[in-house]
């Protein structure tokens, strides 16, 4: 790898010792994906996915301790994945004490991200795009993000440039300034794999879609026609949580750390179907192809006709518009089936700072009337423990179910389950 004066300064220890070992780990990252050169991260804010104060990943927090101890800090400010512990979450007492000893480093971790750069304590989110939350990168940026659902959406709605940062590396890039420049950081790495054909006689579901794209592309970078038919072709707010929701569901289901939509995404817009490698292979998706994919979902739970206990909807983060159609569309539910409160607890997750704005609206009093839990935290991590595992948990969420034994629901299976009751 080729490095500039002032990086080759750094390597050869002009800063200590510490940073020096920051850069050489950067190089070695680039090297393995013969990356020949460093570029400067121009994005003003990154994200980091090391959020959680497990003491499965105590040499994390040990590392955290050397960077500040030699005054290493981020170069930028940035956002960090959620919390994992939120009291208001139903859970046993035996779970409360798992929970405890899993993130017993939670305090640790949260006091050294403040040290490191952390935005602020409304910082702790997957969606870190969100407008509420603050962390909107320019198109074009050069960042240096991990988190699935946070740099493929950077990626792909916004036209941001980042790879997918593993945790650790994220923050060394924002520390440096710099990170290896390869795969989604260049023009080639953009191109299109694949070509994804939406056939569908009604609007596909973002998170079904999204997996079975992921599922068939993996990594690959797929461009996607006839999606707007069904959404628009405009950014806005019902549009951009559409994508928000393939996207998680496409990361976490495949790898897809980039997608174009005709007509829709910015690169898609100016260079259309000049994005589209030669020789891409098509792969057609209609409501029979959405119907296997979803009926291929395997199922954990033990009892497979067991009533759930706890409906989690919300990986990736809520946006504020989905919470309250969300309101809206359970209030409708309850007085359709004559019932006052939520028949299955129910949690939705969203970011600090979007709870914090959605308490501003006449639709948070009116949420809470319906019994449903507004929470900050990761429901994956809720789900990652043996306890919680062996609990029937449902979920609308492709990346939920694909990471944990939560069972996925449609979003109208679930509105009908938690308003209507389970049979």
């Amino acid at each position: 790898m080729i490095l500039s004066k002032e990086q080759q300064a750094l390597f050869d220890g002009e800063k200590g010792e510490t940073m020096a070992k920051v850069v050489k780990t950067l190089v070695m990252y680039g090297e393995a994906f013969n990356a020949e050169k460093m570029v400067p991260i121009t994005g003003e804010y990154g994200h980091t996915v090391s959020s959680f104060g497990s003491t499965a990943i105590k040499p994390v927090f040990d590392l955290y301790d050397r960077l500040l101890s030699d005054n290493m800090v981020s170069n930028q400010k940035f956002t960090a994945d959620p919390r994992p512990l939120d009291k208001n979450v139903p859970s046993t007492l035996l779970q409360n004490i798992v929970f405890k000893m899993m993130y017993s480093q939670q305090e640790r971790l949260e006091e050294q991200l403040r040290k490191l750069g952390v935005m602020n304590d409304d910082a702790y989110t997957c969606a870190s795009f969100l407008p509420q939350v603050g962390n909107i990168p320019k198109r074009g940026d050069i960042l240096s993000w991990s988190e699935s659902s946070a740099f493929v959406y950077a990626n792909s709605v916004i036209g941001a440039r980042s790879n997918r940062n593993s945790g650790i590396i994220d923050l060394m890039g924002s520390i440096a300034g710099f990170v290896p420049e390869f795969g989604y950081l260049t023009d080639e790495g953009r191109i299109a794999d694949w070509v994804i054909e939406i056939r569908t006689e009604k609007m596909p579901e973002a998170q079904i879609l999204g997996s079975a794209v992921g599922m068939r592309v993996n990594e690959k970078v797929p461009y996607i026609k006839g999606l707007d038919k069904w959404i628009g072709t405009e950014l806005n707010d019902t549009t951009c949580s559409y994508l928000r929701d393939f996207g998680g569901a496409a990361a976490s289901s495949g790898s897809v750390g980039l997608y174009h939509a005709e007509n829709l995404t910015p690169e898609a817009v100016d260079y259309g179907e000049k994005l589209i490698r030669q020789g891409a292979p098509v792969y057609v998706i209609d409501d029979a192809e959405l119907k296997r994919v979803k009926d291929s979902y395997l199922c954990s739970w033990k009892d497979l006709d067991a009533k759930p206990k706890i409906c989690f909807v919300g990986c990736p983060h809520l946006t504020l518009q989905q919470l309250k159609d969300w309101t809206l569309s359970i209030e409708e539910g309850l007085r359709a089936a004559g019932n006052k409160k939520v028949l299955i607890s129910t949690v939705f997750t969203t970011a600090p700072a979007v709870i914090r704005a959605f308490k501003e609206t006449e639709y948070a009093t009116r949420l809470e009337t319906t019994g449903v839990i507004l929470s900050y935290i990761c429901p994956l991590m809720y789900m990652s423990n043996p306890l919680s595992s062996r609990m029937p948990i449902i979920t609308s969420s492709s990346k939920l179910r694909t990471y944990s034994s939560a069972r996925f629901y449609s979003e109208d299976e679930i509105l009908k389950m938690i308003t209507k009751g389970v049979k």
